[in-house]
This record gives structure tokens, sequence and C-alpha cells, in this order.
């Protein structure tokens, strides 16, 4: 079997370790089987999609509906690396699971608008399934997970399936093709990820910095157990999509 890429976005080493750690982790994926690429170093490169089993696009400090003249040098091109594979991908229904930024990123290419109005503080909610999917076979019709982010979907485009839901952000999941996935919430994320991340972030405008100690009690009160089934329903999905590419021949 093929390995996978992930995509990374984050500068601060502490949480893109963290990061891939979690996605190696809950996706049951050794080293080898999980690349990573830091974009906020390096430019992606040509990407031949015939490498990879799936990508994944992490989460991290970019938003999607910032004014173009607010976006650095290193957003602006991480955006346009990233629309070209994302073109390439939803064009070959590659498998691709994007989180939280990954969300913006897929949906902004798609047509959906993104913006301010659904965006949810740091901490967990509940996700409610809408719609009957693989990516959710082995989680409850409504589980818990991690959320925090400044922008969201606020209308997907007429081709998009919504797969999940919850109170406060109306699109948590949804899907283009078969293979073609992104989540608001985290599917990587457990309470030690996100206290991680609260410490990296604390000055960065998510929440006040005040308020951290709250938010890691809170989240080690959380039943997060579900969501990275979601993960590995995805390298699932992955897997079967690539033995049915290869029968193929």
């Amino acid at each position: 079997m093929k390995p996978f890429l992930l995509l990374g976005t984050r500068a601060d080493d502490a949480a893109a370790d963290e990061e891939y750690d979690a996605f190696l982790r809950f996706s049951g994926l050794a080293e080898r089987d999980l690349r990573r690429h830091r974009l906020e170093r390096t430019p992606l490169g040509d990407v031949d999609l015939d490498d990879w089993s799936g990508i994944l696009l992490g989460g991290g400090p970019f938003n999607v509906s910032d004014p173009a003249e607010a976006k650095s040098p290193v957003q602006q091109r991480v955006e346009a690396e990233l629309g070209a594979l994302i073109g390439r991908i939803v064009d070959a229904d590659f498998p691709f699971l994007g989180a939280c930024y990954g969300i913006g990123t897929l949906g902004g290419h798609q047509g959906a608008l993104v913006d301010r109005t659904f965006s949810e503080p740091v901490g967990a909610v509940e996700i409610t399934v809408v719609t009957p999917d693989p990516l959710f076979a082995d989680v409850p019709p409504t589980f818990q997970a991690f959320v925090g982010h400044k922008e969201a979907i606020r209308e997907l485009p007429p081709h998009a399936v919504l797969l999940a839901s919850s109170p406060t952000c109306p699109v948590q999941a949804f899907r283009i093709g078969r293979h073609v996935y992104a989540t608001q919430f985290h599917p990587e994320l457990d309470a030690d990820g996100l206290c991680t991340r609260v410490d990296v972030y604390k000055y960065a405008g998510y929440f006040a910095p005040e308020e951290a100690d709250e938010i890691k009690a809170l989240a080690y009160a959380s039943d997060v157990r579900y969501p990275p089934e979601v993960l590995r329903a995805f390298i699932r999905v992955a897997r079967r999509s690539e033995r049915s590419s290869a029968a193929r021949g």
C-alpha cells in the first residue's frame, strides 16, 4: 500500500509536531505510512497523486476568508498551491480529508461561502450526523468533538453533500464526489492535544488568555472518544479506493 501525505501549516513546532503525532496515533498509521510536508516552511512542489493513498490537510492559523491585503506572502503562496492541488484532487475524486482549515480551503475552492458567521470557541461541541456516510459508520448519531475556529462555511455549493452539523455551526462535515471530505471539527484531537494548542495559541485571538486554564479543565471533562473513528474510517475509504484502482489496472 502507498503512504498518505499530511499537509501542515502550523509555524510553531510544538503545535506542528503534536498535530503530526496525533494523526499518526489516531489513524493507526506508522511513520513510514504518513509523510508530512510543512507548507509554511517550504513550497509544496509537484505532487503526483499516483504516489499516495490519500492526502490529509490539518488545521492552522490561516483563514481563507481574511482580506487579501491581510494575508502574508506565505499564506498567499500556500493558498495558491493548495488551490491547484485541490482542483486536481476533486477532478480525480482522489481521497482527501481536510480538517478545520481544510474545510475552508476545500469549501472555498468549490464555491462555498466562508465567513465568520459561525465561528466557534475552543472546546467540545455536539456533532450530529445528518447524512449516512462511510466516514461516520462507527460513530453514534450524535457525538462530541473538539472545535475552535474563527471562520466556517455559511453556505455549501449545490454539488456538496452535507454530512454533519452542530447547533452553533451548520456545516461540520461535507463531501464532494465519493472520496473528497472535509470536517470543521478535529478528528485527530484529544484533550492533551487541545491543551498543547491552547498553550501555543493563547494570544492568537481564539479566546481570552485568562480563560486558558478553564478551557483545559473542560477539555479533560469532555467525552471525545469518537472523532478518531472518523479519521480511521477515512483511511479505510482511501485504501478501498486504492485497491479498486489497482484492480481496474
